[in-house]
């Protein structure tokens, strides 16, 4: 085994500091008696407290969440039928343009695509607000739930489907009770990428966004040009907490499939 040189081991410690250094300051900073965010007035929880009477940041994190928990739900949906179609169909008619629209958001600035929905949504004269927005999310993440599940989708063994076919499973029935089990991580995987792009878009949900349904990064990025304020680090870091307890459980979830996937060829084995 090759021993790792020192310029491996400080370009790693460069990259992990210029990545997570900042949200380590966000959180220590969060708990500053302090009002002003640039001095140090101690440890303190006040700013938790105080959060709890901004009633605008905490209506925005609900908005947010609901969001979030609604776009990235039906995206893994319409993102695992997507990907089920470009693995499983083979080349059917329309395959290249219906796979460049699934992937062309991958790609899209995303001020391309808030303006086009914007103008979808002028167009169909709908009022603009938490659908709107929900809608929108679901667009921007359902293919990046397409990705993921496609990457497993084209390692996944068919011989365990064919095998429950053969001792007259129904289709229907052997991929709901064969294949969704064990492409349950990716399309976790799928679901938590969904729901973090979600809770992080600013650009799309400024053009989709209405009376009402202000979301978490507006409502941040609006009061950060008039200075910051601790409640915003505090709120900051509690999404930051709920984000790391997701990608925890997603990682044990992958984990704990992955042993049981062991022991059950083990015993197919025996």
């Amino acid at each position: 085994m090759r021993k790792a040189s020192w310029f491996n081991i400080g370009s790693v410690a460069l990259g992990l500091a210029f990545l997570y250094l900042p949200i380590v300051i966000l959180v220590i900073y969060s708990f500053n008696g302090s009002r002003l965010v640039t001095v140090w007035g101690g440890w303190s929880t006040r700013w938790y407290a105080e959060l709890l009477n901004d009633s605008a940041l905490l209506e925005s994190a609900w908005v947010t969440l609901r969001i979030a928990l609604l776009s990235a739900t039906v995206a893994t949906g319409l993102g695992t039928l997507a990907a089920i179609a470009l693995v499983r169909f083979g080349r059917f008619r329309g395959r290249m343009l219906f796979s460049g629209m699934i992937y062309a958001p991958l790609v899209m600035p995303e001020v391309i695509t808030g303006l086009s929905l914007l103008l979808l949504f002028v167009a169909s004269d709908i009022d603009r607000g938490f659908w709107t927005i929900t809608f929108a999310h679901t667009t921007l993440t359902a293919c990046f739930v397409t990705v993921v599940v496609q990457s497993r989708l084209l390692t996944f063994d068919t011989s365990l489907e064919e095998a429950a076919m053969d001792l007259g499973c129904p289709p229907l029935r052997t991929f709901l009770t064969v294949t969704l089990p064990l492409i349950a991580p990716a399309l976790a995987s799928g679901w938590m990428l969904a729901f973090t792009l979600s809770l992080d878009d600013l650009v799309i949900a400024s053009f989709t966004t209405g009376p009402g349904a202000t979301t978490l990064p507006i409502r941040i990025y609006s009061q950060v040009r008039l200075g910051v304020k601790p409640e915003i680090n505090a709120i900051c870091s509690i999404m930051i907490a709920v984000v790391a307890t997701g990608i925890v459980a997603a990682s044990l979830l992958t984990k704990f499939n992955d042993v049981g996937r062991d022991s059950v060829g083990a015993v197919a084995v025996k």
